[in-house]
């Protein structure tokens, strides 16, 4: 029981001693060679001169404050860029598909040339073997090509 007691009391002049180390009294002190040191303790050191040091509670409204900004500030950077990542993807899309649109074009405008050249035209059947088209039809294939080039080309 005695020694319980004692072992309380060891505690609580731990405690009470180590409170006086967070005193807000630093010593800041060179050496010989130039080294600067610091101290919770006076050397008695030529060159020691006292820090004294000061302690404000931190604001914790002020704190919240600020890491709300900061995240509004990353969200909209973040917004920003998502919205220019898409305007990209957005601006190759159209690339590609004008670039598709503008090889239709010349595929039908070949198509088209090749009516103008040819004096017979054919197509192939199921069997692999050519149907020679008539005037009638020949006009009609022309026509639907014309169209094409009409509805793709601009």
């Amino acid at each position: 029981m005695k020694g319980k007691r004692f072992l309380i009391g060891c505690a609580v002049l731990a405690i009470t001693a180590s409170n006086s180390g967070l005193a807000n009294e630093i010593y800041k002190w060179t050496d010989n060679e130039g080294n600067v040191h610091y101290e919770d303790r006076p050397t008695g050191s030529a060159t020691e001169e006292r820090m004294a040091l000061t302690y404000h509670r931190t604001n914790s409204d002020a704190l919240n404050n600020r890491i709300t900004s900061r995240a509004k500030t990353e969200a909209t950077r973040q917004e920003a860029r998502t919205a220019a990542a898409e305007e990209e993807k957005s601006a190759e899309t159209q690339a590609a598909d004008a670039a598709a649109k503008q090889k239709k074009c010349d595929s039908y405008r070949a198509r088209l040339q090749t009516f103008v050249q040819s004096r017979r035209l054919y197509r192939q059947n199921d069997d692999g073997e050519r149907e020679y088209l008539d005037d009638q039809q020949t006009q009609e294939a022309r026509q639907r090509v014309e169209e094409l080039i009409a509805e793709n080309c601009s």
